[in-house]
């Protein structure tokens, strides 16, 4: 049987649609991880993503009289895109059934190449099985996305084209799990020439059909995926990936969503690319596996399987990013209500720069405020913690709190019914570390600050929102307070949000 797939994939018919991709190292990434790092960049393919290779590799070997009846789908995305551009090349017609959570990128990418989108469901599952009921109605041809021999083999190669680009030693080549069609014609392949290379797995933490099938000895089905990865949110890996998976997959990875953010902008740094998540799986698998190892000086391969992402997700990537380096730590800090109290916690801080503030007046004795600070590594979280609580600080690590992290974080707030004399002010900060200590310097003591939301987004300035507690009789200091400060500032008091949710009175 091996010897079968090793045929179909140095016969396969791929190259009509597809390009031998790139295998380009990547300095940044190699030297951070004091190993060397290549990504094979499926993103770069006509439909930027590998998919088009086992799609076309199946559809090229139907008969006219199939061809002439169409075929159909069943897709998240990428699939899609690959039966729709092998569709139009081989002349008939393609019905794709796709997720309605599917990215608008790619349902507009498919009908751009002329495939009839048929949105239906909330998960691969359900457009699956609509996709079959509608093939047997309208007798159009299935074309599986990964569990078909001919689709396997046009995946292979990806392994065929690593091995020619690379014939130096070679360690392990991470590989983004869904359905197992990539892995199982990769590996099939490379454990037949290359035995030696690893060939090593990589899934999403919520969406891990594939560890726990290999670990259990039988194809598990997931009650729930999650969606962020979009391109291997599958809930049941297939029979025959499966059967090759077990025989010729060394080992898998799980990794979080933060992390896969990490990954895309690892990338992006090194390659000026931006990767879907699911197009950053293996190389977040190869950041873990190196960790988890503690590997130094070896050769490793991460396959970059695709870019098409949502511009608009690119604020939760961007958001998560350095939470999954572990660049960044989310606390839960409470602190004394009194003038100043604020001041000695940033000082107490150091040389970390404050990420995100959150914080609203509640109770006249502890001030508990949401904060997010900049660490140079994960290690240094513990420590942090450590500061904090040696000087008295009651703290919470939040970083893994995904309630807090999703929700929480925008919910501090609401009104303060004893915050009495209250203005609300919005300022620029520089974004630069001192630019909140400097703040309370110059604001001294004076004044009870009853509100606080910043969160950096990487501008020039931080867009910060100030509520204090100043009296009618100190209206000319705090005047002089903003003009000495020297940072743009707009009186927001008298703003209709402020008084509809924030404010005492609440009109």
């Amino acid at each position: 049987m091996p010897q079968n797939y090793l045929k179909k994939i140095l016969n396969a018919r791929v190259y009509d649609v597809a390009r031998e991709t790139p295998l380009e190292y990547a300095p940044l990434l190699s030297a951070r991880l004091h190993n060397h790092v290549w990504l094979k960049r499926e993103d770069e393919q006509p439909v930027f993503s590998f998919k088009c290779r086992g799609a076309y590799n199946r559809m090229v070997q139907l008969s006219p009289a199939e061809l002439r009846r169409g075929v159909i789908a069943a897709s998240a995305g990428n699939h899609a895109q690959g039966v729709a551009l092998a569709a139009a090349r081989l002349g008939t017609r393609a019905v794709i059934v796709m997720p309605r959570t599917t990215p608008q990128i790619k349902v507009d990418a498919v009908r751009r190449l002329d495939g009839q989108v048929v949105l239906h469901g909330d998960n691969y599952d359900a457009a699956y099985d609509h996709a079959r009921r509608l093939g047997r109605q309208r007798r159009l041809v299935f074309i599986h996305p990964y569990d078909d021999p001919e689709v396997i083999a046009g995946q292979g190669t990806v392994g065929l084209e690593i091995l020619k680009q690379h014939t130096g030693p070679l360690d392990a080549v991470f590989v983004p799990v869904g359905g197992g069609g990539l892995i199982a014609g990769m590996a099939v392949y490379m454990k037949q020439v290359r035995p030696e290379v690893k060939i090593i797995g990589v899934e999403p933490e919520d969406a891990d059909a594939m560890d726990r099938s290999l670990k259990s000895g039988k194809r598990v089905r997931l009650a729930h995926v999650g969606i962020f990865a979009d391109g291997v949110a599958v809930r049941q890996v297939g029979k025959e990936t499966f059967r090759l998976c077990r025989r010729f997959v060394d080992d898998m990875v799980v990794v979080s969503n933060d992390e896969i953010s990490a990954a895309i902008k690892d990338v992006y740094e090194d390659r000026r690319s931006i990767l879907e998540p699911a197009g950053a799986l293996a190389y977040a698998g190869l950041k873990r596996y190196v960790e988890r190892h503690k590997l130094r000086d070896r050769s490793f391969a991460a396959i970059a399987s695709g870019a098409n992402v949502n511009f608009d997700r690119l604020r939760y990537i961007a958001e998560r990013a350095e939470i999954g380096e572990r660049r960044e730590a989310l606390l839960a800090v409470t602190i004394p209500e009194r003038p100043g109290s604020l001041k000695r916690f940033c000082r107490i801080l150091g040389g970390h720069s404050i990420t995100e503030f959150n914080y609203r007046y509640n109770d006249p004795k502890a001030a508990h405020i949401y904060v997010g600070v900049q660490v140079r590594e994960a290690e240094k979280i513990s420590h942090l913690l450590a500061t904090l609580r040696r000087n008295g600080y009651p703290v919470l690590d939040m970083t893994d709190n995904e309630m807090a992290k999703l929700h929480i974080r925008h919910l501090v707030g609401g009104r303060a019914p004893n915050a009495e004399h209250e203005i609300l002010y919005r300022f620029e900060f520089p974004e630069r570390p001192g630019a909140l200590l400097n703040f309370l310097n110059r604001m001294g003591g004076a004044w009870n600050i009853s509100l606080f939301h910043y969160r950096s987004h990487g501008a020039d300035f931080g867009r910060v929102l100030v509520g204090m507690q100043v009296p009618a009789r100190d209206k000319k200091k705090f005047r002089a307070f903003l003009h000495g400060l020297g940072y743009e500032h707009v009186d927001e008091t008298g703003n209709p949000a402020y008084r509809l949710f924030l404010s005492q009175g609440g009109n």
